[in-house]
């Protein structure tokens, strides 16, 4: 009865063949298998608390379909007769799948050292580790890309891993040389998650630039403006630059210039430094280290310089704008009820023949004769 197993096809028995499909086939259910059970353990382990098994389990999941239909598969070739000149293709080939099927478990299980990253940078104060996390992951991952490429490498060619990486040595300097702004980015990155001269969410201006810091990657950093718009800069060009941290400034400082018109006499003008001074006085978010200043400073073209200087604690910008406003609208109203005028810049035409106020001329004394 078992007879038809041993009919030859394709110069094989037919139990071989047979085998090899359902090497390939059962492969494919295994690994869907394998693949659902790993992910549904892990999510009820991260919903039981158990965060990073339950991260190591998601990890296996994503890898499980390639791993097992690589291994199925490999059996089930190993029980078909290849022509010589196909068996070391194949092989080669099955080799090739293999690295690259353990390389991927690995590639996903760097999920969980950042899923621990994460978790340590969260009870850390500073935000910079959530600037090195990610960077931590792309690195390892990298790393895993490059070692995985050098060992298909020397499964294709044959030769030692240390000829391959010594070759890759001599091309990494070409690479190099046509690179150099990939690196100057690099290291770039490096200089400022050194120098810490911001952190993820901090509000910075780079030139012209005024942001929110959203990211910070190898080759740049994002931006997002207070338009809206994702501005990416080089960290290159972002290291050797001057970075001016809007959010750790400790107060927002007010300098504005009020004039008054020329014909308020002195009396007035003390009582209007000392209207604007009252209504600054103990003011909101008032420090005492930095008291407001208001001074009578200068003459202007057309009015009477009274400079105003306060400074408001803390850095909230909206709330900065609100007592803005009701300082101005007091300083309105107390400057009306006392009749101080505001100076705005005026001209004033004089006519020849106007009887209200008649031009006469003066002739000057000439040189003496001699």
């Amino acid at each position: 009865m078992m007879e038809w197993l041993r009919v030859p096809i394709w110069g094989n028995e037919m139990w071989r063949v047979l085998l090899l499909f359902a090497g390939v086939l059962g492969g494919l259910i295994g690994g869907r298998l394998a693949r659902h059970y790993l992910a549904k353990s892990g999510e009820y382990l991260c919903e039981h608390g158990r965060r990073m098994r339950g991260a190591i389990f998601q990890a296996l999941a994503r890898a499980a379909l390639p791993a097992v239909w690589v291994w199925a598969a490999s059996q089930g070739f190993r029980g078909v007769v290849l022509p010589p000149q196909f068996d070391a293709w194949v092989q080669s080939g099955l080799d090739v799948l293999s690295v690259l099927a353990i390389g991927y478990i690995f590639y996903s299980l760097v999920d969980v050292v950042d899923a621990w990253l994460q978790g340590w940078a969260v009870r850390t104060e500073s935000k910079m580790d959530d600037m090195l996390v990610p960077m931590v992951r792309k690195s390892l991952r990298i790393t895993l890309v490059i070692l995985v490429l050098a060992q298909v490498a020397q499964t294709l060619s044959d030769k030692p891993l240390t000829s391959i990486v010594a070759g890759l040595g001599v091309g990494s300097l070409a690479v190099a040389l046509a690179a150099r702004e990939t690196i100057a980015n690099f290291f770039g990155s490096l200089v400022i998650l050194a120098d810490k001269p911001f952190e993820l969410g901090h509000l910075i201006q780079v030139g012209d630039t005024i942001g929110t810091v959203e990211n910070v990657g190898f080759r740049s950093s994002r931006l997002r403006t207070l338009k809206g718009h994702l501005v990416s800069i080089p960290n290159g060009e972002l290291a050797t630059k001057t970075i001016e941290n809007i959010s750790l400034r400790p107060h927002l400082r007010r300098l504005t210039n009020l004039t008054i018109t020329y014909d308020t006499p002195p009396a007035k003008v003390q009582e209007a430094l000392d209207i604007v001074r009252d209504i600054l006085k103990d003011h909101e978010g008032l420090n005492p280290e930095f008291p407001p200043r208001v001074l009578f400073t200068e003459f202007n073209d057309a009015s009477l310089n009274l400079l105003m200087i306060y400074w408001y604690h803390p850095a909230d910008w909206w709330a900065y704008l609100a007592f803005n406003e009701r300082v101005n609208l007091e300083i309105l109203r107390r400057f009306n009820e006392a009749g101080i005028e505001f100076a705005f810049p005026t001209q004033t035409l004089y006519l020849a023949g106007d009887p209200n106020r008649p031009l006469g001329l003066s002739a000057s004394a000439g040189p003496e004769p001699t």
